[in-house]
């Protein structure tokens, strides 16, 4: 198969014998892939979405019936009582900060429950000059401990001692050295945050794990999840978007923030996307499933190569992000500039590190989707700085994934 997937590209030997040894993780299923298949089915057969339905307004968007069905269709599937899904939110990160800022008044607490969050979203809450903090909110963090863990002795003293409004959890590692959340991790982090203050709103980012387990944050006492539409739900269909998730009355206030108060989700046209958001969705189950073979291939070739990975080949996953540690920013850059070659869009393109708005360090980033910014499409992304990981995301088909991965490891090893 490594060689039909190559079709002639020279690459380095050790390459060549590591991709061989790690072919057998392409033909690996998640066993979990049938019942999350399952349920999205269950979903579609549930609301009876009929062809008229699919159909999608202009302007200010009343009534539209794609919307009102793909809200909840989505529902079902993420078990949420109500969703706010929408081509004007316009990322994860978007979401995030909208439904913080409508659960937060002034001088309420929002406390990050494992560690501080991503780059981008740590500085829209705390150091941007129109942050969450500098408009009145408080903000604090409990640390992971040495293992990189959630600290859940320490999470549960300092919910009874600081009485959040908001409990902020993140599902995915972003660029920590740790390990994503599993439900089962999340269900621990709800039952602390419970015991120690009942009226706290959990608020999970949902972003790089919808659909890889078998359940999904607000299944296990979660208030409200947010993501992205363009990631793991979009099945790289949808062309943009993101949604928050959970309990009504919390959903209806970020409506209005995120419109206007009284508006709230009564507005918000389709622009005629509507049956890309619901065939998108319809098929993730699917494209998920192709991206965990394809990451599973990737952990196994480069852990052959001599590089630690996380996770390590046949360990469970809980997102689609495979992270390798490369130990050296020329080695990052090329890994990046590799990947580029097998992309479908813009392979005749070498990345360049540079600064991205939200983060301290350099990023570099290898994109080459038909959506722009799609990670559930193969893609790679790193900031330039100890220890150096690169973090691999998606990819649709695995074997994509797979050639990606190939050419990616034959460039670290030439760098």
């Amino acid at each position: 198969m490594i060689e039909t997937l190559l079709g002639g590209i020279e690459i380095d030997t050790r390459v060549r014998i590591a991709a061989k040894r790690a072919a057998p993780w392409l033909e690996r299923r998640d066993p979990r892939a049938t019942a999350v298949r399952a349920r999205v089915l269950r979903a579609f057969l549930d609301e009876g979405i009929a062809e008229s339905d699919l159909a999608g307004t202009t302007g200010y968007g009343y009534d539209d019936p794609a919307r009102e069905r793909y809200e909840s269709l989505l529902a079902r599937v993420l078990r949420a009582e109500r969703v706010l899904a929408r081509l004007s939110i316009v990322s994860g990160t978007h979401a995030i900060v909208a439904g913080l800022d409508a659960l937060l008044r002034p001088g309420e607490l929002l406390l990050a429950a494992n560690g501080a969050p991503y780059d981008t979203l740590r500085h829209a809450v705390a150091t941007a000059p129109h942050s969450l903090v500098a408009r009145g909110a408080r903000y604090a963090e409990v640390e992971r401990t040495p293992s990189g863990e959630t600290d859940l002795s320490a999470l549960r003293a300092a919910v009874r001692e600081s009485r959040p409004a908001v409990v902020f959890v993140q599902r995915s590692r972003g660029y920590a050295v740790r390990r994503s959340l599993s439900i089962d991790a999340i269900a621990a982090v709800v039952e602390s945050v419970r015991g120690a203050h009942r009226d706290a709103v959990v608020f999970v980012d949902n972003c790089y794990g919808e659909l890889v387990e078998e359940r999904e944050p607000l299944e296990v006492g979660a208030d409200v999840i947010a993501g992205s539409l363009i990631k793991n739900l979009g099945g790289g269909i949808a062309p943009a978007g993101a949604y928050v998730a959970g309990r009504a009355e919390l959903v209806e206030r970020i409506a209005a923030r995120v419109f206007a108060p009284g508006i709230g989700a009564a507005l918000g046209p389709t622009l005629g996307f509507g049956r890309a958001f619901v065939q998108g969705l319809f098929y993730a189950p699917l494209v998920v499933g192709e991206a965990l073979r394809g990451l599973d291939f990737a952990a196994a070739l480069f852990s052959e190569l001599g590089f630690a990975v996380e996770p390590a080949p046949g360990e469970v996953r809980t997102d689609v992000v495979q992270a390798i540690r490369l130990g050296s920013r020329e080695r990052v850059i090329a890994f990046a500039r590799g990947l580029q070659r097998a992309l479908p869009v813009n392979a005749r393109f070498a990345p360049e590190a540079g600064a991205v708005p939200g983060y301290v360090d350099p990023v570099i980033m290898s994109s080459g989707a038909f959506v722009s910014g799609a990670t559930i499409e193969l893609s790679c992304d790193a900031p330039l700085r100890e220890p150096y990981e690169m973090y691999l995301q998606g990819g649709v088909p695995a074997e994509h994934a797979a050639l990606g991965a190939v050419l990616a490891a034959d460039a670290v090893l030439r760098a």
